[in-house]
């Protein structure tokens, strides 16, 4: 008996030294991926690219220390800020073809609760759209003396684009153009749209579990906390979510981001550790309160959205129906066929093609 007491403590000292060696392995590993620096814009030899552009900078902004990555090939390029839907994902660029960067000095600002500028003390209720409204306006100022433009390019991605169409159509002055990824406009139909979509296509694919587990937390006038726990697997299972290639935010966000070298090891944390306490976004139960085409639905400065055929995060229909009724001096909808909710990212060529026809129009507004 003694012996095999004393073999089981072995087994269980083993046991603890392969975790522990495991877990500090994992650590190290980490700690090797998140230098923290931002990579420099090369040329084709591999070298610093002359006259680019690609920092971290970090910003008092509404009295909250605030960061983000500023990336561009040439400083003489207009500006555009980029407001992101919920959560950072300048951490996805390494694995997706971007274009931005080849027509714009891209400001990938990380939102007030979010990634570089989530800070522990933040409540997300506390976080107003008159608030992200006024960071906005505030950020472009600051980008306007920096860079000495009278107007940039702003940019709203799905979240980011429910006060950015705000901010675009308040501040007419400050920008060039307004760009809708995504663009949010009536988020309680969208959901209601979406949860339908997703029952039919779990009963014809004969997945019995997803259908029950959905029709036990049915969309209607509210949504449900049970719904916001499967919602975005049953989205990327069926490729309407972030992309459609996507079927897990696990392997397609989560794994990305520890190995994204540009954040830090506490910044990869902060920017879970924000989304987690945000949710789906801190201004949540005010977006599906509010139905942006009756409320927003004008605006001095030519207004583009970009819109994946396949997106039922934000529903591509009810873009549609917004964009039909928004007033502007300028304006076109453009579908991506092949998309979900990331057609920046699914289909850079077609993203090309769309930022040329914008940027030709620049000299006339």
């Amino acid at each position: 008996m003694r012996n095999l007491i004393q073999k089981l403590k072995k087994m269980i000292l083993a046991l603890f030294a392969l975790v522990a060696g495991s877990v500090l392995l994992l650590f190290l590993l980490l700690l090797l991926y998140s230098p923290g620096k931002p990579a420099p814009l090369k040329d084709n030899n591999g070298k610093p690219l002359a006259g680019s552009v690609s920092e971290k900078v970090f910003l008092e902004i509404g009295g909250v220390r605030q960061g983000m990555f500023i990336r561009g090939k040439s400083l003489s390029n207009p500006v555009l800020l980029y407001l992101h839907g919920g959560m950072p994902d300048y951490f996805l660029t390494p694995r997706y073809p971007m274009v931005l960067e080849e027509y714009f000095t891209v400001v990938w600002w990380e939102q007030r609760w979010a990634g570089m500028s989530y800070h522990p003390g933040t409540r997300p209720e506390a976080i107003t759209p008159e608030q992200l409204i006024s960071d906005t306006r505030e950020l472009t100022n600051y980008l306007r003396g920096r860079f000495g433009q009278e107007k940039i390019y702003l940019l709203g991605r799905s979240g980011g684009s429910f006060f950015g169409i705000q901010a675009a159509a308040r501040f007419p002055e400050l920008y060039h153009a307004y760009i809708g990824i995504g663009q949010m406009s009536d988020q309680l139909h969208s959901e209601r749209l979406a949860y339908q979509y997703m029952l039919d296509s779990y009963r014809l694919a004969g997945d019995g579990g997803m259908v029950r587990r959905l029709e036990a937390c049915p969309v209607n006038d509210h949504i449900p906390a049970a719904y916001l726990r499967i919602r975005d697997q049953a989205m990327h299972r069926i490729g309407v979510g972030t992309t459609r290639a996507m079927r897990s935010v696990v392997s397609g966000m989560f794994f990305p981001s520890l190995t994204f070298k540009e954040y830090t090891l506490k910044e990869k944390f902060n920017l879970w550790r924000g989304k987690a306490a945000a949710g789906v976004h801190p201004l949540w139960g005010t977006i599906l309160s509010t139905d942006l085409s009756r409320q927003v639905n004008r605006a001095e400065i030519p207004v583009y959205f970009l819109h994946g055929r396949y997106d039922y995060t934000v529903s591509y229909t009810l873009a549609k129906h917004y964009f039909e009724v928004f007033q502007a001096p300028e304006k076109a909808f453009f579908t991506f066929e092949h998309s979900a909710h990331s057609p920046h990212f699914e289909e850079p060529e077609r993203v090309r093609e769309v930022l040329e026809l914008i940027l030709k129009g620049r000299e006339t507004y």
